[in-house]
């Protein structure tokens, strides 16, 4: 229904502009007249440049008049400067929504919310957290473009019979149980790797299964007093302890790629990890053959009720301050986050979830099985997601270079002093920022 309605409503725009074009409110030439608008989005790979592309075809057919060139590995240090030199493209998309605190405080992205009313777009057509991570304190600007959610990845040949943890207790044993070792200590297969720079094993994909949060009501730092965050730093070392700081070390020194074929999950070297949805398209590709589930990820003992829910976050689409093509940039915006039938073949083509209702629901998603896992977990209603901040994810690097500079080697020596004084550090951050 909503595809056949935004689609709807993008020629309903286009119609209503004077004959032959003229400018808009803001500056630029009206919707309907011929002009051509820059895109710029983050995903690389070849299977990636071609999923937007195709979402996009349907753009192209509807707006003959509207020129869409795109351009591919545009991050946020590249956006950033192009709005602070004056010269950004029309649409940008993030994949980091740490930072719409920043994106939507500082003006740097354009507020939606005024043309979400003119065009009459049902917010409610987003999931709850997806409303929530493209606002930053009542200021909308941005919308969802797919979403990931964080489940447990299992190897089947290497899990030798054993089901899938549900407790981190259980991931523990599990872990040691089904880790391979050399005679002196060397790591040949890791049953679970707990080190923050393992890849996806951050402290926000990992920390949620222990029901943090991370700011408290009055937007400050709540590591000192979220007793979870202290259940998972625990947690945490006494694995990795297990495993031996050098050992460890070693073997992530040895690992391949992330996002290449390469990658130790793979390959066979590591038994269970936690990943995005979008493994399974990595998965489909370079290692066809690999016979392996996927779960929610485990939860701490004491939240055996939380089972299912996980960590979600998701890529972001905005019109940047500066952008020569507002109303054109903005039906671009409008069908790719909206249209239903554009979010379906962005979701299939690159293996994320789908951010919109109807789409979620879709009979045209064709993806494997072991993807049901993320959409479950998305639509948990106990799923979190990290809040935005003034200093975009400053608060979730500073805890993460605490774990892995300080807490991982066994430099602290009072955890509960080592907190206090995190959370000093990032409200300082905070307050300094506007926060």
């Amino acid at each position: 229904m909503y595809r056949t309605v935004a689609l709807a409503a993008a020629l309903v725009l286009a119609s209503a502009c004077t004959a032959g074009g003229g400018k808009d409110k803001d500056g630029g030439p009206a919707a309907d007249a011929p002009q051509t608008i820059q895109v710029w989005h983050g995903w690389s790979a070849d299977h990636e440049v071609k999923a937007f592309e195709d979402a996009v075809a349907g753009f192209r057919r509807a707006h003959p008049n509207i020129t869409v060139k795109i351009t591919g590995n545009q991050l946020d240090d590249q956006i950033t400067n192009a709005i602070r030199g004056g010269n950004p493209p029309d649409v940008v998309s993030s994949f980091t929504t740490d930072n719409l605190g920043q994106f939507c405080q500082s003006g740097a992205w354009q507020e939606l919310t005024p043309r979400l009313q003119k065009d009459k777009v049902d917010l409610g057509i987003f999931p709850k957290a997806v409303q929530d991570y493209t606002q930053f304190k009542g200021k909308r600007c941005a919308l969802p473009l797919l979403a990931d959610a964080y489940g447990l990845y299992y190897n089947k040949k290497l899990m030798k019979g054993e089901k899938p943890p549900t407790t981190m207790s259980e991931l523990a044993a599990l872990a040691k149980k089904l880790t391979v070792r050399d005679p002196d200590g060397t790591i040949k297969v890791a049953g679970f790797m707990p080190s923050v720079q393992y890849y996806e094993h951050t402290p926000q994909h990992i920390a949620p299964s222990f029901g943090v949060k991370w700011l408290g009501a009055d937007g400050q730092a709540n590591f000192s007093k979220d007793p979870g965050f202290k259940a998972y730093l625990r947690w945490s070392k006494e694995l990795l302890d297990w495993y031996g700081l050098q050992n460890a070390r070693k073997f992530m020194r040895s690992m391949g790629q992330e996002f290449e074929a390469s990658n130790p999950f793979q390959k066979g070297k590591v038994a269970m990890a936690i990943d995005g949805e979008w493994r399974t398209k990595f998965i489909e590709k370079e290692a066809p053959t690999l016979d392996y589930g996927t779960a929610p990820p485990p939860v701490a003992d004491d939240r055996r009720d939380q089972y299912g829910s996980g960590f979600t976050l998701g890529t972001i689409m905005g019109i940047p301050r500066g952008a020569k093509h507002p109303e054109a940039a903005w039906a671009l915006v409008k069908y790719l986050t909206t249209d239903t039938q554009a979010v379906v073949t962005l979701a299939n083509a690159l293996g994320n979830v789908p951010s919109t209702r109807d789409a979620l629901a879709s009979p045209d998603l064709k993806l494997p099985p072991q993807f049901k896992t993320f959409m479950d977990v998305f639509r948990h209603p106990g799923t979190s997601t990290s809040p935005s901040s003034p200093n975009g994810g400053d608060y979730l690097v500073q805890f993460q270079e605490f774990v892995q500079d300080q807490w991982e080697p066994g430099k602290v020596s009072d955890l509960d002093k080592g907190l206090r004084d995190l959370d000093v550090k990032i409200d300082k951050a905070l307050q300094l920022s506007g926060g």
